[in-house]
């Protein structure tokens, strides 16, 4: 067996709770945690599905007060955060509780790391720069596919550069994660579209990570089936409350799969084109995601191989150079079936602006696990390609 320390992996997760109605048991968990006054992280979207009524009953019903701070934009914002982190003091607050999507986690997160260590969200940009302990976080996902409730990354959005600026720590992984598949069910197609292909590309980059391992694999792998088994499917029945839990359980394992194996070109290209143009992440990672899996496969043709036969390509009898377009083909075929198919172009893009795109991208932490090594060229190709 090798002895170097190079092949040690780690595995961080929240506490984990599944299932239909999990989102009713908050109380107790913030109880336990000796929660006094929570404050609740969401967006007016979010509001008006009803799904905070159901928390803050819960709170109430455990003796809890509670604040709402829903002043977060899709992609949420440095100044927002910095807002949230003062009414959290102000009102003195022991405890967060998250109920939305990815824009709400993330600025959940941010606020704790705020309200703990007291500089600006921007600081702690980067990797391990969080000094002091954060308050519990306990979060309620609404959508399937960011998996910002089980991982050590926050993702906050700086208006004055236009670029989104990752924080990863372990510190940010929620204490509690009350993952119940009823609260997806006020999502459009579209969205249900964008965040299932986003938990299909967490799952893809961390299993061809740098980084990845057999703690990551399995979970990269099931949650490859999971999506491209049902998120089809789900598109046409999207009251399909079976079908939300099956997308659930994978932005799950994605989550945890991403989390530990951290990612790749295609959320760093999305980070950057998602903080310049303002744009939804998983529509982002769909217009990219088959570009840089044709750019990254000839530095990992065997791992490729595997996501094929897991995707139920027939790969047996393929050459190296027909799997490879084989399985961008059938990438691109599984986002036209979810009606994802948007280029760069239409989504605002100029070749103009590709320089900048790329220079951003090459700044960003998920870049450093791809598994083929870039340069600014290379990423400026990649997004040629995509207009």
């Amino acid at each position: 067996m090798p002895n170097s320390i190079s092949n040690l992996r780690k595995f961080v997760a929240p506490e984990i709770i599944f299932g239909v109605g999990a989102r009713k048991t908050v109380g107790n968990f913030a109880r336990n945690f000796g929660g006094q006054r929570v404050l609740i992280v969401t967006d007016p979207g979010v509001i008006k599905t009803g799904w905070v009524e159901d928390v803050k009953r819960s709170l109430e019903e455990t003796g809890l007060e509670y604040r709402i701070f829903s002043n977060v934009s899709p992609n949420p914002r440095a100044e927002e955060v910095m807002q949230g982190a003062a009414l959290y003091h102000e009102e003195g607050c022991n405890l967060i509780v998250a109920v939305g999507g990815g824009s709400p986690m993330d600025c959940a997160k941010g606020i704790g790391i705020v309200s703990a260590n007291n500089q600006h969200i921007l600081m702690f940009e980067g990797v391990d720069r969080i000094h002091s302990p954060i308050p519990p976080l306990v979060f309620i996902p609404t959508t399937a596919g960011t998996s910002a409730d089980v991982s050590q990354f926050a993702i906050i959005s700086d208006q004055d550069t236009r670029m989104k600026v990752s924080i990863v720590s372990k510190a940010v992984v929620p204490d509690v994660t009350l993952i119940d598949p009823e609260t997806t069910l006020t999502m459009d197609p579209f969205l249900t579209a964008c965040t299932g292909i986003d938990a299909m590309v967490h799952a893809v980059e961390a299993f061809v990570s740098t980084a990845s391992g057999p703690l990551t694999d399995m979970h990269a792998l099931e949650a490859i089936k999971l999506v491209s088994e049902n998120l089809p499917k789900l598109v046409q029945n999207p009251s399909d409350v079976a079908l939300r839990e099956q997308l659930m359980l994978a932005s799950l394992k994605a989550g945890l799969a991403f989390s530990n194996a951290i990612l790749g070109a295609v959320h760093a290209m999305s980070h950057s084109l998602g903080g310049f143009l303002d744009l939804p992440h998983g529509l982002c990672n769909s217009i990219l995601v088959e570009r840089v899996i044709d750019y990254n496969f000839n530095a990992s043709p065997d791992r490729f191989r595997v996501i094929a036969d897991t995707l139920g390509i027939e790969t047996k009898n393929l050459s190296t150079p027909q799997l490879q377009k084989a399985l961008v083909s059938h990438v691109s075929e599984l986002k036209q079936r979810v009606g994802l198919t948007q280029t760069l172009g239409e989504a605002g893009v100029v070749k103009a602006d590709i320089p900048e795109l790329s220079g951003n991208a090459l700044t960003d932490p998920c870049i450093l696990t791809n598994p083929r090594k870039s340069n600014k060229r290379d990423v400026e190709v990649v997004y040629e390609e995509a207009l």
